[in-house]
């Protein structure tokens, strides 16, 4: 035996000091091989629509309601599912409706008790009793754990059950225990979430749903380059800042900065009141929700004009300095004709729909104002002193990464880049050539180093320029676009000039040799590997499928935002992976948090089987079994150990 081997099982031996111990353990790992996979769900670009990702996070696109149909059946009524289905939903404030509907509160407690507590075995049934007693809720695991146990050793169990529920309801809890059923159904029916990126922007609540995230059982995320640009911003990257604070004033939701992350937006409501007091700002007109108020939008449209020259200003600084960037053909503030009022852009000639920019010099245009710099000062410290930011993305880094290779799928947010030939497009960074998984790695490890590293400046700013990098540049594999087209969306009318030109990699989306290579790129075995996707919205009303290569790739970006919904006729896709296979599920439009609990309105409307398993899959099916037949095989070393003398037992 060599020494490092002798060592690691000396080590173990203190977590198993005895045969019985050992042994004990590898009959409980072999046999938790043998469970049936748990449940993984997928969700991308919810873009800041807190209501309906919430509403779907709780019903795991429709995972609950089939529990409910897989236990029930035909033994209840249609509009009973659905009452039982809002109640785990939503189980406070639909308690507080019935209680006021219903006329015998007890006998509708006893009736709906019996049936959480059917469900709950039902979502426990694959899981062991040791992984259901950590997730069951402290003031009433007990009772749940009698509840959802076969008791063989009781010969009348239903009066046994029958007195444990009666007790709860006459003792004046039933109200609490209906909640805590509820919601460990929810964290039953789901074992894993994954979030294939774009939390941040458009919609109102990114807080509110990351907040959410932070308290999840187990999750994690690939970065889309939406939450890249606000990890910039945490950072105190002026130019990330500048992009968060244009995005959130363009779409009407700089409370989502002010109030729901406490950030101080008067020293740029001030620079703004007083530079734009008198300037026309009708080519920066806001894309508001119903719940905007429009008393604000004189201001919030002078604050958009102000903060977009700004960061055209920031990037110019940042693609002049980083020539390796290759983005000069971006710098564009220098190549207005304020005389004809138009621009040239790649040899054509277009006209501008405004030049009135009291800012900007024109002898040197990227650079800063007295004012601008003040205020951009005062912002960048009130980011990087924001708790709740800085903890939200410190969250995003802990359970966060650029892809993810999990039980057979790889997952990322945009794109792998490739060049027009079909290859890994090499890219340059700092110097360096980098092409396929390598680029993830390299971007990766940069943007890390923006945010964590403190003691090498010249590391950080690279970071953080990195970190920039990745929001919007043409090799970035969240972004993945020949540009970024912002200057000409507010500036130039002709639509012609707006298009921004996707990467190869979205013509070839079908071409399996090309789906095969990036399996392989990241280690996968293209026979039983897919890839889930998002960062580009499927546009079903199109009739485009998000199924693509035959199912090996999933695009599961269907418009979550309602700023997309126009253009892909539905509300987003999400993918549930079960022990049975792939199923992935198409939403309706979500009205709101209320009318889901008045009316009990789901929101998935369709789903497809993606693909089914020949035999239900298991445990050791997974990357999980992997580990534990791993520590399978240690223990049975040590096992031996202990059998022919090498390590000796420690006494009871």
């Amino acid at each position: 035996m060599k020494d490092l081997e002798f060592k690691y099982l000396k080590t173990l031996a203190d977590q198993y000091p005895t045969i019985a111990a050992a042994s004990t353990e590898i009959i409980n790992l072999q046999s938790i091989l043998n469970l049936p996979k748990g449940t993984e769900h997928f969700m991308t670009d919810v873009h800041g629509e807190n209501e309906q990702f919430i509403h779907v996070l709780r019903n795991g696109s429709g995972s609950v309601k089939r529990k409910i149909d897989e236990e029930f059946g035909n033994t209840l009524s249609e509009k009973d599912k659905k009452m039982l289905a809002t109640l785990i939903y939503y189980p406070e404030e639909k308690l507080e409706l019935i209680k006021k509907q219903e006329d015998n509160i007890e006998d509708w407690y006893k009736i709906t008790l019996h049936r959480l507590v059917q469900i709950t075995k039902r979502v426990a049934s694959k899981y062991t009793r040791s992984k259901v007693r950590k997730a069951l809720p402290k003031d009433f695991a007990y009772v749940i754990e009698e509840l959802i146990t076969e008791k063989v050793e009781v010969q009348n169990k239903e009066a046994y059950y029958n007195e444990i529920i009666h007790t709860i309801i006459r003792i004046g809890r039933a109200p609490e225990f209906i909640v805590a059923l509820s919601n460990l159904i929810q964290r039953l029916v789901i074992d894993h979430l994954h979030i294939v990126g774009d939390i941040f922007d458009r919609g109102p609540g990114p807080h509110l749903i990351l907040e959410t995230l932070r308290h999840y059982h187990s999750i994690d995320i690939q970065w889309g380059n939406h939450d890249v640009v606000w990890m910039g911003a945490a950072s105190g990257h002026a130019a990330c800042i500048a992009n968060v604070l244009r995005m959130s004033a363009k779409y009407g939701n700089l409370d989502t900065l002010e109030e729901g992350y406490g950030i101080n937006l008067i020293p740029l409501a001030t620079f703004a009141m007083e530079t734009y007091s008198d300037v026309n700002c009708d080519a920066f007109a806001l894309s508001t929700s119903v719940d905007y108020n429009s008393n604000d939008r004189a201001l919030d449209t002078k604050m958009h004009k102000a903060i977009t020259i700004i960061q055209f200003k920031l990037e110019g600084q940042i693609i002049k300095k980083r020539k390796s960037f290759g983005m000069e053909n971006r710098l564009l503030l220098d190549k207005i004709n304020y005389e004809t009022k138009t621009i040239e852009i790649d040899g054509v000639t277009y006209a501008l729909k405004d030049t009135e920019f009291p800012t900007v010099d024109p002898k040197n245009p990227y650079q800063l104002t007295k004012g601008e710099e003040q205020v951009m000062e005062r912002l960048c410290h009130a980011f990087t002193r924001c708790e709740k930011l800085q903890k939200h993305v410190r969250f995003l880094f802990a359970k966060g990464s650029l892809y993810k290779v999990y039980n057979s799928n790889l997952l990322y947010h945009g794109c792998v880049p490739l060049d027009e030939n079909g290859d890994f497009k090499k890219v340059n960074i700092f110097g360096k050539q980098y092409s396929g998984r390598a680029l993830y790695d390299i971007l990766e490890h940069y943007a890390r180093r923006g945010y964590y590293t403190t003691n090498d400046p010249a590391e950080r700013e690279k970071g953080q320029d990195i970190l920039w990098y990745i929001w919007g540049n043409p090799n970035s594999p969240v972004f993945g676009k020949e540009r970024m087209a912002t200057f000409e969306r507010y500036l130039i009318a002709d639509k012609a000039s707006h298009v921004e030109k996707k990467n190869k990699y979205y013509e070839l989306l079908n071409d399996e040799e090309t789906v095969n290579k990036i399996m392989t790129e990241f280690g996968l075995d293209s026979r039983f590997s897919h890839i889930i996707n998002g960062h580009v919205p499927v546009e079903q009303k199109k009739g485009e499928s998000p199924i693509k290569c035959g199912g090996k790739l999933m695009v599961i970006d269907g418009g979550f935002s309602k700023a997309y919904q126009s253009k892909t006729g539905i509300a987003g896709y999400t993918l549930v992976y079960n022990s049975h296979g792939m199923r992935l599920v198409a939403h309706e439009p979500f009205k709101s948090t209320e009318d889901a609990i008045l009316q009990e309105t789901d929101v998935f409307s369709d789903s497809v089987i993606v693909e089914t398993s020949a035999f239900r899959l298991r445990v050791a099916d997974t990357d999980t079994g992997y580990d534990l037949r791993e520590s399978i095989y240690q223990l049975e070393e040590l096992l031996r150990a202990y059998q022919d003398g090498t390590i000796i037992e420690k006494s009871e």
